[in-house]
C-alpha cells in the first residue's frame, strides 16, 4: 500500500493522477468528435493505393485531428495549472511546499494572507505565462498552415 494522501510527495502525484483522470473524458468526446469528421473515402482512397495503418494515422488521422486537438490540449494544459480544488481537497488544505502550485499560491496570498494586489499581480504573470503557452503552441501546431492548402 502506498500513503498516497499522508506522504507529500505522494500527494503531489495524487493529484496530477486525478487531473488526468478528470481530464481524460474531455480528451476522449473532442478526438472522438474529431474522429468522426474525418471522411471515410480518404481511408478508402489510402486502401487503394497501398497505405498500411501507420501510414494512415500520419498522414489522414493525425493532420486531421490536429485542428480539434490544439484547443483540447491548450484548454487541457490551463486547467491543470488551475487545479486548485484538487490540491485543496487531496491535501487537506494547502498542503505543504510538494504539494504547491502557483494557483494554490495565489489563492492563500489574497485569502490567508489577504495581499490583494500582490496576488492579482501574481495571477496576471500566470496569465500571461499561460497566453505565451498557448500562442507557442498554435504558431507550433501549424494548423492554419493546413488549413490554406
Amino acid at each position: 500500500n502506498l500513503p498516497w494522501l499522508s506522504d507529500p510527495k505522494l500527494t503531489f502525484y495524487a493529484a496530477i493522477i486525478t487531473n488526468i483522470w478528470l481530464g481524460f473524458p474531455f480528451m476522449m468526446m473532442i478526438t472522438l468528435g474529431g474522429l468522426q469528421s474525418i471522411p471515410a473515402e480518404l481511408y478508402e482512397a489510402a486502401d487503394i493505393d497501398g497505405a498500411g495503418a501507420w501510414n494512415k494515422f500520419k498522414d489522414i488521422t493525425l493532420p486531421l485531428l490536429k485542428p480539434t486537438l490544439t484547443p483540447a490540449i491548450i484548454l487541457g494544459t490551463i486547467w491543470t495549472f488551475n487545479m486548485l480544488n484538487i490540491i485543496i481537497i487531496l491535501a487537506g488544505g494547502y498542503g505543504n511546499k510538494e504539494t504547491q502550485i502557483l494557483v494554490t499560491d495565489v489563492y492563500r496570498l489574497a485569502f490567508n494572507f489577504y495581499r490583494y494586489g500582490f496576488a492579482a499581480a501574481y495571477s496576471v504573470l500566470i496569465f500571461l505565462f499561460l497566453l505565451v503557452f498557448s500562442v507557442i503552441y498554435v504558431k507550433k501546431s501549424n494548423i492554419f498552415k493546413e488549413e490554406i492548402r
